[in-house]
């Protein structure tokens, strides 16, 4: 017999049949780990806002603009100009944000990690950043490669005569692909998938139409060549990215006056994805077998035309026409539906041979623009008005590109707009500069408002968490929970009823704004309970929050904030379709914090009785009020016997093993600190007798963090 070689380590990297194959629905606490200093190579010190002060700017912008004529012979440009496909790599990377969940988005670099880098849709993008390589190593961490994608994204719009809104920098890298998004349940790249339902309602917590793309098949519903359908699924798509009609006719056909679709030839000639290529691809991919595999001979997504008479050039050439010329379907070398102008002139120059020309041609959703009544509407006056149109791009390209960056105080650089706009959550300037015996007259008066532990815990919280990291929107700066929509959620209720009270103190005091007001009651109830349980601790507390008013708190925007479910408070909608643990973590994860933080505040806000509506469900103690460790304590005691309520196993009675009376109610999310083997193991940390002090240390350095969270100026 021939023996096989084996390999003698046991997988260093893993391997294997995973906890995941086993159990399939096991808890992804994991999520709470990830962005570890451990990944990231700069180190905690490292601030990028600092080194990217120290950028020389404007020769970085020189730079660009020299790149997008230095055509290289690798990957040769298309009508010799990188600007369009440099448009698509800053559009693609920041078009998969998405509103529901404030994921997704060119925030943290993530179009460099599988899955994106590797999508169809973002076919061949791997080239543009290859071309960004030598400025990206000339400048180094002082441009992070989310901000460089944008950047560059802008200069090719300006270098192609198009005068944009503006940029800002800001984004900073993460080192690792993002485990926290949903990007669908496929296994299948661009599969006619089930995404949509009944008249075609696309799942709720997606944003694009199939599996691997960015936002729709170009080639209609299902590539049925269908432009009228297809109008449905657009709007589906870019609605849930935060965009209107106008501005998704405006970004569309902004973008499809440049460049060119490439299918050359059937998409069988292209090789793996860049996650699939062999080792010597070096992280390139879709290696093509089709001619030259470049230039003229390129296969990308299997279309192939140009939309405009100067696709380096900016004009209004896409909407003149669009209208101009009536349409029949027809099919590219590589099998894909699009649509030629009848009877047209060859007008349209080739990208790679001199004095070749070719008849205008469109997308089906280009067609869409024309033929939707309401699409066809707005294109008709950006056709007759290009100023407008051009007003409109960039503006809609400035909040594509920024969306996902949060208040304006985190732009970065010397091209930052002075224009606030409504979805960028806008702020007034300070008004208060409390002092430190301000600060302690208002603890005072809080103190004596007659407002209990608990009640000052719950404004608190209900204010301040509210924030998602995908997107850094929401949370206590501004003072939002006084105004619509966050005043009327179901699960402020409790916290609105106690705002009066605040707002009196912040009246009669006149030294902070309403929001600080809010905050310190949090610190003066975490206080007072540490002091109950035996603990004195100071909780740190940063002035300088402002208050927003109504009209600057967009209603419409602000309401895809409201949580589903916030665990923290034993909320949840009936039904939400996921299990109540998973919205837990997932709330933890939109907090950026880590799995011991999130075990503290819950253990905690439960014996603070913070739950949204005051009940007893996971208040296992008989000292409310006091930060104990009688959650964790009681939690653990295996003299308790847990059974569920009803058929939903949403809420459980604990009952005295021996004696079998009801000693406690639970719900889902106060009994997987017991259940999952993790988070049961920082619960027994919290449970063990030494135990109490380390709680009150924890969970005032989890409180304080989350009430920082959108404090970007503290940075």
């Amino acid at each position: 017999m021939t023996s096989q070689a084996k390999c003698p380590f046991h997988h260093a990297a893993g391997g294997g049949t995973t906890n995941k194959d086993w159990w399939p629905q096991q808890l992804r606490v994991d999520l709470l780990n990830q962005h570890s200093e451990k990944s990231n190579p700069l180190g905690e010190r490292f601030n990028y806002a600092e080194a990217f002060k120290k950028l020389d700017y404007h020769a970085l912008k020189a730079d660009l603009v020299k790149l997008m004529t230095d055509s290289q012979d690798w990957w040769p440009a298309d009508f010799g100009h990188y600007g369009p496909q440099m448009v698509r790599m800053a559009w693609h990377s920041a078009g998969t944000y998405r509103t529901l969940d404030g994921r997704g988005g060119g925030g943290r670099g993530q179009q460099r990690f599988a899955p994106l880098n590797s999508w169809p849709d973002n076919v061949n993008i791997d080239k543009s950043r290859r071309l960004l390589w030598p400025i990206k190593q000339k400048y180094g961490q002082s441009i992070s490669w989310a901000d460089l994608f944008i950047l560059a994204g802008n200069v090719a719009l300006e270098s192609m005569g198009f005068r944009t809104f503006g940029f800002a920098g800001g984004r900073e890298d993460v080192w690792e692909p993002d485990q926290d998004v949903n990007w669908g349940a496929e296994t299948k790249w661009l599969a006619d998938d089930k995404r949509f339902h009944g008249q075609r309602e696309l799942d709720h917590n997606l944003a694009a139409t199939h599996m691997g793309l960015i936002y729709v098949n170009p080639e209609g519903p299902n590539a049925s060549g269908d432009y009228l359908a297809a109008a449905h699924d657009i709007r589906a798509t870019f609605y849930r990215m935060a965009m209107d009609d106008e501005e998704i006719v405006a970004l569309i056909a902004g973008g499809h006056t440049f460049g060119k679709a490439h299918g050359a030839a059937p998409e069988s000639h292209k090789g793996p994805e860049p996650e699939g290529a062999r080792i010597e691809e070096q992280g390139l991919g879709w290696t093509s077998s089709f001619g030259q595999g470049h230039g003229k001979d390129t296969v990308s997504s299997g279309l192939e035309l140009t939309w405009t008479k100067t696709p380096a050039l900016w004009s209004n050439n896409f909407f003149e026409n669009l209208f101009k010329y009536e349409w029949e379907l027809e099919h590219s070398p590589a099998g894909a539906k699009q649509w030629v102008a009848k009877d047209a002139p060859e007008i349209i120059p080739d990208a790679h041979i001199p004095g070749k020309f070719h008849k205008p041609k469109m997308l089906t959703t280009d067609l869409t623009l024309r033929f939707d009544p309401e699409f066809g509407k707005i294109s008709k006056r950006f056709y007759e008005n290009p100023q407008a149109f051009a007003e409109a791009f960039a503006r809609a390209w400035f909040k594509l590109t920024h969306r996902d960056m949060g208040p304006k105080s985190r732009y970065l650089g010397p091209e930052v707009p002075a224009e606030d706009l409504i979805w960028q959550d806008p702020l007034p300037a300070p008004s208060h500069q409390p002092s430190a015996a301000d600060i302690a007259d208002l603890k005072a008066r809080i103190a004596a408002s007659g407002l209990s532990v608990s009640d000052l815990v719950s404004v608190a919280w209900a204010s301040a968490s509210s924030f998602r990291g995908g997107d850094k929107r929401g949370g206590a700066n501004g003072a939002r929970l006084a105004l619509a929509p966050q005043k009327d959620w179901a699960v402020n209720q409790r916290a609105v009823q106690l705002l009066p009270t605040l707002v009196d103190i912040q009246k009669a005091s006149g030294k902070a704004s309403l929001s600080d007001v809010i905050v310190l009651a949090g610190v003066v109830g975490v206080e007072q309970a540490a002091r109950a349980a035996g603990v004195a601790v100071d909780v740190p507390f940063s002035p300088g929050r402002v208050d927003a008013r109504q009209d600057q708190t967009d209603v419409a925007s602000f309401a895809v904030l409201e949580p589903v479910a916030d665990g923290f408070r034993n909320y949840r909608k009936a039904p939400v379709g996921a299990p109540t643990e998973a919205l837990l973590i997932d709330r933890a994860q939109q907090l950026t914090l880590s799995a011991p933080e999130l075990t503290a505040l819950v253990g905690g806000l439960r014996v603070l009785g913070a739950n949204f509506d005051g009940s007893a469900h996971g208040v296992f103690t008989d000292r409310v009020g006091v930060l104990s460790n009688d959650f964790f304590v009681k939690l653990l005691d295996m003299g308790t016997v847990w059974t569920a309520t009803d058929a939903s196993a949403e809420l459980f009675e604990g009952r005295d093993r021996k004696s079998g009376a009801v000693k406690h109610t639970a719900t889902r999310a106060d009994l997987v600190f017991g259940s999952n083997s993790v988070l049961r193991a920082y619960a027994e940390v919290y449970a063990s007798a030494d135990g109490q002090a380390k709680l009150v240390r924890d969970f005032v350095a989890a409180w304080t963090k989350v009430m920082n969270l959108d404090r970007f100026d503290l940075a």
